[in-house]
């Protein structure tokens, strides 16, 4: 069994992937002060709620965007597993030529997005992330990481219209009723 982890500002995701496809996944806020203790064991409960049981995680892939974070979760995996992680980042290869201008700026979960999005479905594509940032990577016909856009993610971009705008409330993100809004809180979620 592959433990496979993507430490996100906002959110963590830890799943499972049996070789075929992924077994099992949850969403962790990511806190940076919890510790490799606390990872550790709110990752053995998680499998074990899901019926897998921990030693037969043989290996660990993580993609991290929060530096603090990608220190503890090592220590974690060493600590818990007996498993030093594959990291994706600066230096790996991935098969994937970075065009960018310098190639270690690109965060480790756009590469992983834009490798996973070419394998999957060829070149060229555009990768959509709505994640904290809301992120457009484009992947030539060639396989080669061309760049992106970086804008603010749906809750950054909510939080900053409720602080921002005097009339309009703080709404729930989810599906609007209609993609035209006939109140204020829906034309804010279809926005």
């Amino acid at each position: 069994m592959l433990l496979v982890i993507d430490v996100g500002n906002t959110q963590t995701v830890v799943g499972c992937w049996d070789g075929s496809s992924i077994v099992t996944s949850a969403r962790f806020r990511s806190v940076t002060e919890r510790t490799s203790d606390e990872w550790g064991l709110w990752i053995h409960r998680f499998l074990n709620h899901h019926n897998i049981n921990p030693a037969t995680v043989k290996a660990v892939a993580m993609a991290s965007v929060v530096p603090p974070t990608t220190r503890i979760m090592t220590l974690m995996c060493q600590d818990y597993f007996g498993i030093t992680p594959f990291i994706i980042g600066p230096g790996i290869r991935t098969g994937m030529p970075i065009l960018y201008e310098d190639p270690k700026a690109v965060g480790a979960d756009r590469i992983a997005n834009a490798v996973a999005a070419f394998r999957l479905h060829g070149g060229p594509c555009v990768v959509i992330d709505l994640g904290t940032a809301t992120t457009f990577d484009v992947v030539t016909r060639r396989g080669e990481y061309l760049g992106g856009v970086i804008a603010p993610g749906i809750e950054i971009s909510a939080e900053a219209l409720f602080h921002r705008a005097a009339r309009l409330p703080r709404v729930e993100i989810q599906k609007p009723p209609t993609v035209v809004g006939r109140n204020t809180s829906a034309s804010m979620q279809s926005g």
